[in-house]
């Protein structure tokens, strides 16, 4: 028997959706609306011309997924027949601005799909959503009979992904930026400087980037492609200049800027380090008001983020002229003297239209209201700026870099029905941002922290906030995240492209068996363990980097046996025999692929400990299904090797031993 209880379903089989994210209002009914070759387009209204190029790239899905060959090529205005297939009516024009109207409602009923929106923001949601609903039976591709009114729950719905620890090139972006708008997210904030790299271009200062980028950095056009190429999908796009700390790439060509002597390099590792822009001098704020002008030129967003976070003060404190200062001004601490800093950043900010944003270090009550918080500490840093008047946003809990499972992140609302503010305060949440930090990933595996969970943030922040049905989220994502691999994005297929890298000649499959139970160890016990040093040029192409996130087969494995420990069911019992089967026997075939693939040695361990658990579960299936309590000798050896199984090699983890160690227990009447 085949371990086939852990593969996901691909259609709907039954009348529920795989729609991510949720609709506010959803009906579903008899009928089905069958899709044939003549299915046509055609748009009304007064929408913007991106809508056209948007609902042509829509088209272009539906024509892949179903291979109909619909003989419509590229809409236009000319496409306005009110009896298309698809009709698509828009109010007006959207902004790409916070708060803009991406409400739709969507009718799929007798011959015709109608899709009305108040701009064509709105539609762009509303298409996407059209394409989830796509479903097949024997007789063909079909969209089921539905009414869908639709409108997101917060307004700012974001992806940070930072550029500058390892560099992330153009592609990478534009694909992530398609993504985004799959799962209806409407902010993308590129973190473009940092200790280890300056990724933008800048023309004022072009020694930034030339002394601090090793030649890794968007160009002015490359910004204004990426821009564009998210406004014609309703994404705004705001840059991250994050100062006074995380500085060391603006001192490398300006070490005048900074609070310590230099000279400064780019930093290779990874962590919290001293270079500090120097607040007290005025040829700082000269410095960063013709760089930040140029900038607000380049990037249209009104918002701009200064960063503000983990600034150590070390250089301040070790700085005569800095004390002085602060004793002369009477500015107390450092923190006091930060909020000098941003006052005057602020200002800088205001003069060129644009609206400051930044970590939560970035508080401070004496500052305008018309700033903005992205708490990343915790969920008391966004109430306290919502208690003090200000606009906030949550990162906490949607660090994707940190390898937590789609749950921990799905449940995590920005504000849940318990939280401790007013309705007015509550107005103030504005909404959350996943963040992609780039210590531990490169462009080939980048795709895969940031897929598909994030499409699990995306629902829980458009979403009402009543859907937090965890299986079911699991059950949808799945479906999803094959989807999004038509948009280029490389979660899934670049799996097997280092798995050939890692093997050679030898067949990828025991190994694939063997990465699809793993994933990388949590929180940052990857960057903090002695067992490896990292810098911005190590290799990230071993077995740990081709395991990802909350792995589904493990995942579902473990399911399995929480399912079959409450029923007893035989049927499950013979799933879960099957798969313990399957890996007992997967070692044999895994170990010569070993033996001849040196960087695959630092698991062996690991797969000789799958085997050996797996026969363990086995035996307690034996003891559970005679209704027999294991030996006690037996029971201690085994708890002691569930144990060694646990610990983390090559800084992974086997997923399943949690289900194989509850099976254990069971049998020894735990």
């Amino acid at each position: 028997m085949m371990c086939m209880a852990l593969s996901g379903l691909g259609f709907s089989q039954t009348g529920t959706s795989n729609l991510i994210p949720v609709p506010s209002e959803v009906k579903f009914s008899d009928g089905k609306y069958r899709l044939e070759s003549t299915f046509r387009v055609a748009i009304t209204g007064s929408p913007d011309e991106r809508i056209y190029g948007y609902a042509t790239r829509v088209l272009r899905r539906l024509d892949g997924r179903t291979g109909l060959f619909f003989a419509q090529d590229f809409l236009s205005a000319k496409d306005n027949d009110p009896q298309a297939s698809l009709l698509i009516q828009v109010g007006r024009p959207g902004k790409v601005v916070l708060g803009e109207d991406e409400s739709y409602h969507l009718s799929v009923a007798g011959n015709q799909v109608k899709l009305t929106a108040p701009t064509d923001i709105g539609a762009m949601r509303g298409l996407e959503t059209f394409l989830q609903l796509l479903n097949a039976d024997e007789q063909g591709y079909y969209l089921p009979f539905v009414e869908i009114n639709d409108t997101p729950r917060f307004p700012w719905r974001g992806l940070m992904i930072d550029v500058c620890r390892h560099w992330l090139p153009l592609d990478v972006i534009l694909r992530n930026i398609d993504g985004m708008a799959a799962v209806k997210l409407n902010v993308l904030h590129l973190h473009l400087t940092e200790d280890q790299g300056f990724r933008v271009e800048s023309k004022t200062f072009p020694e930034l980037t030339r002394m601090g980028s090793d030649g890794n950095y968007f160009t002015q056009e490359q910004i204004r492609e990426i821009i564009r190429y998210a406004a014609d999908r309703g994404i705004r796009v705001m840059p991250e200049f994050d100062v006074p700390g995380h500085a060391t790439s603006w001192c490398v060509s300006h070490p005048e800027l900074a609070s310590a002597p230099g000279p400064y390099t780019i930093e290779r590792h990874f962590g919290v380090f001293n270079p500090t822009l120097d607040p007290t001098k005025d040829a700082t704020y000269q410095f960063l008001d013709a760089f930040l002008k140029e900038m607000a030129g380049l990037f249209t967003d009104e918002y701009m983020h200064i960063g503000g976070d983990e600034n150590n003060g070390k250089q301040w404190n070790a700085n005569p002229d800095i004390q002085a200062f602060m004793k002369a001004n009477n500015i107390a601490s450092n923190h006091d003297l930060q909020a000098y800093f941003n006052r005057h950043i602020l200002d800088i900010l205001t003069k060129y239209g644009k609206k400051m944003i930044g970590w939560d270090e970035i508080l401070q009550t004496t500052l305008p209201k018309n700033i903005v918080i992205q708490s990343w500490r915790g969920r008391d840093g966004m109430m306290n700026a919502a208690k003090n008047g200000y606009q906030s946003i949550l990162s906490n809990g949607y660090y994707i870099d940190l390898i937590q499972s789609t749950d921990f992140h799905y449940l995590n609302d920005p504000m849940p029905e318990n939280i401790d503010l007013t309705p007015e305060q509550k107005k103030l949440i504005l909404g959350g941002e996943a963040t992609m930090w780039s210590e531990m990933v490169t462009w080939e595996t980048v795709d895969s922290r940031i897929w598909p969970r994030t499409a699990a943030i995306a629902e829980r922040l458009w979403s009402p906030s009543s859907v937090k049905d965890v299986e079911d989220m699991y059950r949808r994502l799945d479906e999803v995240s094959l989807r999004l691999e038509e948009l280029g994005l490389t979660h899934e297929k670049n799996v097997n492209m280092m798995l050939r890298r890692m093997t050679g000649s030898y067949d990828i499959q025991p190994l694939r068996n063997f990465v699809d139970l793993c994933e990388p160890v949590k929180i940052y016990r990857r960057s903090s363990t002695r067992e490896v040093s990292y810098t911005s040029y190590s290799p990230f192409t071993r077995f740990v980097d081709a395991t990802r996130p909350d792995p589904e087969k493990a995942r579902n494995f473990n399911k399995l046996v929480d399912s079959y420990l409450g029923s007893r069911d035989k049927n499950i019992a013979k799933d879960i025999d099957a798969c313990l089967s399957e890996w007992m026997e997967n070692h044999a075939k895994l170990a010569p692929v070993i033996e001849h693939s040196p960087i695959l040695k630092e698991v062996q361990s690991m797969s000789d400990d799958l085997l050996k658990t797996s026969r363990l579960g086995l035996e307690a299936m034996n003891y559970l299904n005679k209704k027999q309590k294991a030996p006690k000798n037996w029971s201690v050896a085994a708890m002691e090797a569930i144990q060694n199984a646990k610990k983390a090699r090559g800084q992974a983890e086997i997923m399943v031993i949690p289900g194989i160690e509850k099976l254990v227990q069971a049998a020894a009447g735990k």
